[in-house]
């Protein structure tokens, strides 16, 4: 089991960070290599495959999550899972093909009401790919039963 599968729920195929490159206590960095082989590129676009944009601010979410729940294993291992609340001010710079490496970085900016807003930016290179402002809350969904996974 890897750092991030360690923290967080997600599992492939959806997941969508491959290592956490640097975090402090409310920031944190990760990177993502996108394969060619990913299902999503068969439909997005056939001949001209490029990384759907709900799958770039997948990988910011689930970075945010990553920081969450670095924070509250401080705490002792929390349960339930990440849960985003709301998005706003998504806005797409660039494209990411196949074969790029992104880097992902989020920040906690103010806690609310036991939720998170946070934003999250992505870049490949040096070059921006996006920005994105979101809130989530770490909690177990009413009529869902979390079990620990290994």
């Amino acid at each position: 089991m890897t750092e991030v599968e360690s923290l967080i729920p997600h599992r492939p195929p959806f997941l969508f960070v491959d290592a956490i490159v640097a975090r402090t206590d409310s920031t944190l960095t990760a990177r993502r290599t996108w394969r060619a082989d990913e299902d999503f590129y068969q439909g997005h676009y056939p001949g001209a495959p490029i990384t759907p944009g709900v799958i770039l601010c997948e990988s910011v979410f689930q970075t945010g999550a990553l920081l969450l729940a670095g924070k509250l294993a401080g705490q002792g291992k929390p349960s339930g899972v990440p849960l985003l609340a709301k998005i706003e001010n998504v806005r797409f710079r660039s494209p990411v093909y196949p074969g790029d490496t992104i880097t992902i970085d989020v920040k906690i900016n103010e806690v609310a009401g036991g939720f998170y807003l946070m934003s999250g930016a992505i870049k490949n290179g040096d070059k921006r790919v996006l920005n994105v402002d979101f809130s989530v809350a770490w909690k177990t969904p009413e009529g869902q039963v979390t079990t620990p996974t290994a």
